[in-house]
């Protein structure tokens, strides 16, 4: 829906930045900063660089002056994102290695925040010049290769690939293309056109809402997207709402961070993935999120000249508006739309390269568009059907060399063929800045607008739901009415405290405002429902004035006009917002109570795979609620409270079944879903009663959004029986992770394993320590907990109440300063047996701290791994010293090192020695001479009952 409004994140002036700057960089292209002579520049290649980074230099070297800096610039919100998903410390050390001084200042731990460090250091970087741009970027070409984002790879790529052609890409997006004066004419006509019908967006309003209509400038919005592989939406089954809501987990994506971020600037940038610089891009979104919004600011930003202005001309059709036409010619369609173009539309379409056709909401389309067909035109002038049109554009039949960009909901691209598209995005909706910010837009009144995020922050469940701009829209619409000055004789508005409460109340207040009576409102009410019930089980949100005969509704009846909007020509109808109509859809059957009916409605419901009647469930067990109903308690049939214990005892039969399922990723899926249906009941005695035998919650690989871990959190706060927890690669994230760990007190095992945690989850996780005795296994392998704040995961480690036996820390981007915390750890921690520190980086002087806590009498380690650490040579006299002094230590892992050298000798000889209690030890890939692998299998004759691999 227009009305709902995307992020206010950052500017959106940075492509005009971009271009002034690229000007002052060529009149400075002979300035002294900006000369080095080759002997300095080559200081920035070391002797550990090997011949894919000497290349990847010598590339670089090929830049003249002005070139490197533009981009420099070009990519700098690209490396703002990027650095802050590296280790930062890591990036410092390189510049450090290369000659680039006094960083000190730029190291995580000082007063500003990591977002604003790495901001300072790539404008410091900046400004010292050629030498300073080409360290970071010979950096970060090195640091791929251990910590590669696609994001990463995907900028390196468009660097070394495209070069000096970027420069003259960025310029032509900042001027266009010379026009002859004809067209400059019709052109400004077109973009003062545009411009009436872009610049304010409006916001939604339902009618006799208390609210004023706000309109907003666009002038400073903007919304982040992240890219996919077509791939992606076959894979959806369940509602589209749910699934989108993931996209905040999976955006940072825990260790291999598949996707990229990217913004509205670069939408046609290079893509690595196809190699080509991309003309079909295809945006999509679940209802709500704002991608006609994104359209019409992207056209709104095109006229003022602030965004690729390489098109000349921007076409903008939505195709719920062109289901109208059944056949045209593609000038046809346009002089609708452009009737003042009709003299000059001939040239214009001579240049198909310089044009850009928009196209909104692929999903709303009647016309059948079949993306592989082979039957296409190529006459603009040809009358076809429009979906035939539009996809001989995209094929490129038609207009060849043109550029398309279209939206559509995820679930429409499950049924066409992507691959067409030369790139993919999703709009993710709002992060919890962004949240905060809509709810100050929205509220005049600051101190009403902070009351009600106040309350709403407070609010888990609908908190996170916030994430959509939509359900914003409706929580802000609903706090506003509930939030409002009230005499001493009026009753307070309700609060919501669940989502079916939200819209509930949401419906209430639009109720309260209407004169009907109440039998008249409840027969409305019903025809409504079984409207939208009809929708839901036939995947439609689009009606017209049949649908509404059918289910007898007079579509001039205010009431109805409060919940359905009406569509210009021609006339269609379709609900506030998809959400709105999947209440409607469930509330009916507590307006109209019929057995039959439900029972039926029930069984089909389970039956799409799909997932369309997901939300329609929820509402349905959360109207089980007799609190819940209470909301609309005088629009309730008299049987409401049987059609409550009907839905609890399908409920209670969907568990027993779920139980009978076969391991795997359905189960978890289907338990996930479940989980859903009970939080939204709020009827704890049924939760516990129903899960008493889930002694182990596995759901690994299910992607886990923040709502998904506020549900979870309910769960495991009812049935305080569960003592295992597995959340391995559920891409939770720190706001998933706030959401869990206060209801984490009983468990024996609990696995956070890739879960994109950034450092600061490390404050979380050691209120999770502390809080729970009971706690013998943490696994948190696959994630990013370096920095200042692994300390505090450390200390709690070293609480009286923490009893941790084994802890799994692999692959966490842990540095050599990470060992005196680790130290600590080891010196207070009595308990722990099984320590896994395998594929970080503990090489460096503070790896003597670690080794010393190692080797101590109150180590109680007998498993340790210390594989893929980079540990050099001399780290065997440490490893010797903890050979011979810990005699808990059984196992010890040192696969993929760099041991070989003299020092080697030490750690054979502790190996040796009769105090040595090491019954297995692995050290294969340590580049072993023959002499030294000779000396092992000496080593093997003399300790024959130790298990040595090498």
């Amino acid at each position: 829906m227009t009305g709902f409004l995307l992020s206010l994140h950052r500017s959106s002036t940075h492509k005009s930045r971009t271009g002034e700057r690229c000007r002052g960089f060529l009149n400075a292209a002979n300035s002294r900063d900006l000369i080095m002579d080759q002997g300095s520049e080559m200081s920035v290649i070391t002797e550990d660089d090997d011949g894919d980074t000497k290349r990847f230099y010598q590339r670089l070297c090929q830049y003249e002056h002005h070139v490197l800096r533009m981009t420099y610039e070009y990519f700098q919100d690209d490396l703002l994102y990027i650095i802050r998903k590296l280790s930062l410390p890591s990036l410092l050390h390189e510049l450090t290695s290369r000659n680039i001084p006094d960083l000190e200042k730029f190291k995580p731990g000082t007063e500003n925040d990591k977002k604003t460090l790495i901001r300072n250091l790539l404008e410091d970087i900046f400004q010292r010049g050629r030498q300073a741009v080409t360290a970071l970027w010979v950096s970060l070409h090195v640091l791929q290769k251990y910590q590669c984002t696609q994001g990463l790879k995907a900028v390196l790529e468009e660097l070394h690939q495209r070069g000096d052609i970027l420069v003259e890409q960025i310029l032509l997006d900042q001027d266009g293309p010379q026009l002859l004066p004809e067209l400059k004419n019709i052109q400004s006509h077109h973009k003062k056109h545009l411009y009436e019908i872009t610049h304010e967006l409006l916001e939604n309003n339902p009618p006799r809402c208390n609210h004023e209509e706000l309109s907003f400038s666009f002038c400073t919005r903007y919304v982040n997207l992240i890219i996919f592989s077509t791939d992606h939406f076959r894979e959806r089954y369940e509602n589209e709402l749910i699934k989108t809501g993931l996209k905040h987990a999976e955006c940072l994506k825990k260790k291999q961070n598949k996707f990229l971020h990217i913004s509205p600037d670069k939408i046609f940038r290079w893509c690595h993935e196809s190699r080509l610089v991309p003309h079909m891009v295809l945006v999509s979104g679940v209802p709500g999120i704002g991608k006609t919004t994104l359209m019409q600011k992207f056209v709104y930003d095109w006229v003022k000249g602030d965004l690729y202005q390489r098109f000349s001309f921007v076409f903008f059709f939505k195709f719920r508006e062109l289901n109208r036409l059944d056949k045209a010619s593609l000038e046809t369609m346009i002089l609708g739309q452009y009737p003042y173009l009709w003299k000059e539309l001939g040239n214009i379409l001579q240049d198909p390269e310089k044009l850009l056709f928009i196209f909104d909401g692929l999903d709303e389309s009647n016309h059948t568009m079949d993306f592989t067909s082979h039957h296409l035109c190529s006459d603009p002038k040809e009358p076809k059907n429009c979906g035939h049109i539009v996809v001989s554009l995209v094929r490129k039949s038609l207009l060849n060399g043109c550029s398309v960009l279209m939206t559509s909901r995820p679930t429409r691209l499950a049924s066409i063929d992507c691959k067409v598209f030369h790139r993919i995005v999703e709009i993710i909706g709002f992060f919890p800045k962004q949240r905060q910010t809509y709810f100050e837009n929205f509220f005049p009144d600051l101190e009403l607008a902070e009351k009600a995020f106040t309350y709403v922050r407070q609010n888990e469940t609908l908190y996170t739901f916030c994430y959509l701009p939509s359900y914003c829209w409706i929580i802000c619409t609903v706090l506003s009415k509930s939030f409002q000055p009230t005499s001493n004789d009026q009753q307070v508005s309700l609060l919501p405290k669940t989502v079916t409460q939200l819209f509930a109340i949401f419906v209430a207040n639009i109720l309260s405002n209407h004169s009907l009576e109440k039998s008249g409102a409840q027969k409305l009410l019903q025809s409504i429902g079984w409207l939208a019930e009809h929708g839901v089980m036939n995947h439609r949100v689009i009606f017209d004035h049949r649908d509404l005969d059918t289910f007898f509704l007079d579509n001039k009846s205010k009431l109805i006009s409060s919940f359905l909007v009406e569509s210009a020509e021609p006339v269609t109808f379709s609900f506030l917002h998809l959400t709105v109509q999947e209440f409607f859809s469930a509330f009916v059957y507590y307006a109209e109570y019929s057995p039959e009916k439900l029972q039926k409605s029930l069984t089909r419901a389970m039956s799409y795979p799909d997932g369309r009647c997901e939300i329609f469930l929820r509402f349905l067990c959360g109207l089980s609620d007799a609190s819940t109903r209470s909301i609309l308690t005088e629009y309730l049939d008299k049987q409401a409270d049987q059609a409550s214990r009907e839905v609890i005892t399908w409920l209670k039969n969907l568990i027993l079944e779920e139980q009978d399922l076969k391991e795997g990723k359905d189960k978890k899926q289907h338990l996930l879903r479940i989980f859903f249906y009970l939080f939204e009941t709020r009827n704890k005695v049924l939760v516990q009663e129903s899960l008493q035998s889930y002694v182990r919650i596995d759901l690994s690989g299910v992607h886990m959004s923040a709502v998904d871990c506020t549900v979870l959190a309910f769960i495991m706060e009812t049935c305080t029986y569960i003592e295992d927890l597995d959340l391995t690669g559920c891409s939770s994230g720190l706001e998933g992770l706030e959401r869990l760990a206060p209801a984490l007190h009983n468990l024996n095992y609990l696995s956070f394993s890739a879960n994109d945690l950034q450092e600061t989850s490390c404050i979380h996780l050691a209120s999770v320590l502390r809080n729970n005795p009971s706690l013998k296994i943490l696994d948190l392998s696959d994630n990013r907990l370096s920095g200042p704040h692994f300390r505090d995961l450390m200390e709690a480690l070293s609480s009286p109440a923490c009893r941790i036996e084994a802890l799994f820390l692999s692959s966490s981007y842990l540095q050599d300063v990470s060992c005196t915390h680790l130290a600590s750890g080891i010196w207070n921690t009595p308990s722990l047996k099984t320590l896994e520190l395998s594929n970080n980086r503990l090489a460096g002087p503070y790896l003597n701290d670690l080794m010393d806590a190692l080797s101590s009498p109150v180590s109680r380690i007998e498993t340790l791994y210390l594989d893929g650490n980079d540990l050099p040579n001399a780290s065997c006299t440490q490893l010797a010293s903890v050979v011979k002094n810990n005699l808990s230590l059984k196992t010890l892992f040192l696969y993929n090192n760099r041991l070989s050298g003299p020092r080697l000798s030490d750690l054979m000889e502790a190996l040796s020695h009769p105090a040595c209690r090491i019954q297995e030890i692995r050290m294969g890939d340590n580049g072993f001479t023959e002499e030294e692998e000779e000396e092992l299998q000496k080593l093997e004759t003399r300790k024959p009952k130790m298990k040595l691999y090498y």
